[in-house]
């Protein structure tokens, strides 16, 4: 049984270590598209902090929801083991934890593009990607911060779902 269940253990870390990783990659292919003509990779090169602060935002958001998403295949694996894993309830729950994860996945991204466009509009004054190249903190720390309230709020979310489902 304690080899079983480390098994179990190591089985998940790798999950929400390959979900982890694809998720960041997701969240950085995605955010140059968000960041309006800010090639990321340059400017933190020449290392611009303004930048920098945003780019971690971002990835410390994704790491949020993925968390919670991972948590939940957790519980779906643990209840997939207890009805047996290759049941047809068993995959069932299992499949559904990593849907209810790829969901969560695209909920950040998708939140965080919505966020920075209604901080845009409520900010009729500033140009915020504008501002990051320039290397302004702390326009830089007020989207960071819309980001990470975002993805707070999201991890509720997806953290209900895994509740409501699993």
């Amino acid at each position: 049984m304690l080899l079983e269940n480390a098994i179990v253990g190591i089985v998940q870390l790798v999950i929400a270590i390959i979900f982890a990783v694809v998720a960041l990659y997701i969240g950085f292919a995605v955010l140059g598209k968000i960041t309006r003509g800010i090639d990321e990779e340059k400017e933190l090169a020449k290392g611009n902090v303004a930048v920098g602060i945003f780019v971690a935002s971002v990835f410390v958001a994704i790491a949020l929801v993925v968390q919670s998403g991972v948590s939940g295949l957790s519980v779906g694996i643990n209840k997939a083991l207890a009805v047996g894993i290759l049941s047809v309830d068993g995959i069932t729950v299992v499949g559904v934890a990593i849907i209810q994860l790829i969901l969560g996945i695209v909920l950040a991204v998708g939140a965080i593009y919505l966020a920075l466009n209604i901080l845009d509009k409520l900010t009729k004054g500033i140009e915020e990607f504008e501002e990051l190249k320039k290397g302004n903190i702390a326009v830089a720390l007020e989207m960071a911060g819309v980001i990470i309230a975002v993805a707070v709020i999201i991890q509720s979310g997806v953290i209900g779902i895994t509740a409501a489902i699993i």
